[in-house]
């Protein structure tokens, strides 16, 4: 019996370093040490959404491009220095990640109500859902206990972050690299029926491009001249731009999306038959949805006493 109860111990013991090997992630991470965590956030994100819809847009994206690079540790939040470089001004972040300010606003509510414990990539990760659920989205249970990264990488934001002129081919392999399959691209792309684009993201396919509705082409292009007008806004969906809902998918099968890489899902490729399917049944795309949030924002967290827990999201304690 002894023996038998020993066995037990060690492979409990086993167990549990192979949970703090994986750093895993836990829904119940604050549960003692910050209870109220999830209330402080959603009412900050329901004032900065009900201000501005396109807010929970900019906070899905700014998580997408966080956990996109290194893993989601907060670092694209890190402000640059005179000695260090961060990730802001990276090439896809440049003049179009925002929301910092919504977060900085969101920490401070959480540092108010529990000093020194929420991590500000954790934050993102709920402001992000918060974000999806108040536009008409679906939810999902986010897994807490990251930590926040004491560096960040330009080049990694350069290099990692698929554009907005990707093939399939090239999208699918950017998303592979971060162990996310073709499905998730496809579903995780959805996150375009909220948001706006600038034009010189999506100038080429609306001008040069043969798989796009000419009349919807015509119609982006009143507002994206062929040279200047470089950062004039489109909405990413034009049917509903502040509700997030099936209809991204509506617009690539009549060949109505904004992005190049948009109107890549459907082109005579793999994922055309998935495209269709979310255009119609709403529930699979919401499902799908939200379980690539989940395994996304499971990419490379820091856990444990990696990284630290920032007391101001822009800078390194």
């Amino acid at each position: 019996m002894a023996v038998f109860s020993e066995r037990i111990a060690i492979v409990f013991f086993l167990a549990l370093l192979v949970c703090i090997a994986d750093g895993q992630l836990s829904s119940t991470f604050y549960g003692k040490t910050c209870p109220n965590l999830q209330t402080v956030v959603r009412s900050a994100m329901t004032q900065a959404v009900n201000n501005e819809p396109r807010m929970g847009a900019s906070m899905l994206r700014l998580f997408f491009h966080d956990c996109f690079v290194n893993g989601c540790d907060g670092s694209i939040l890190l402000d640059d220095t005179a000695t260090f470089t961060g990730e802001k001004n990276a090439g896809p972040n440049a003049n179009s990640a925002r929301g910092f300010d919504v977060i900085d606003t969101i920490k401070s509510n959480v540092e108010a109500a529990c000093p020194s414990t929420v991590s500000c990539a954790d934050i993102l990760a709920l402001a992000a859902r918060d974000g999806v659920v108040l536009l008409g989205g679906p939810s999902w249970t986010v897994k807490l206990g990251r930590r926040d990264a004491t560096t960040a990488s330009q080049s990694a934001a350069n290099n990692n972050l698929p554009s907005p002129a990707s093939s399939l081919s090239q999208l699918k392999t950017a998303f592979a690299n971060k162990n996310l399959n073709a499905r998730d691209l496809t579903a995780l792309s959805g996150a375009h029926t909220i948001g706006q684009a600038r034009c010189v993201n999506f100038r080429s396919h609306i001008y040069n491009d043969a798989n796009i509705d000419a009349s919807f082409a015509s119609q982006a292009q009143k507002n994206c001249p062929s040279s200047g007008g470089d950062n004039n806004l489109a909405p990413l969906d034009l049917q509903t731009p502040t509700a997030f809902d099936n209809a991204y998918y509506q617009n690539l099968v009549a060949q109505k999306g904004l992005l190049h890489s948009d109107q890549e899902l459907f082109n005579n490729g793999t994922q055309d038959a998935l495209v269709r399917q979310y255009s119609t049944n709403a529930a699979a795309f919401s499902r799908d949805f939200a379980a690539a949030m989940v395994k996304m924002g499971n990419l490379s967290p820091l856990t444990g006493s990696q990284g630290e827990i920032r007391l101001d999201c822009k800078k390194v304690n």
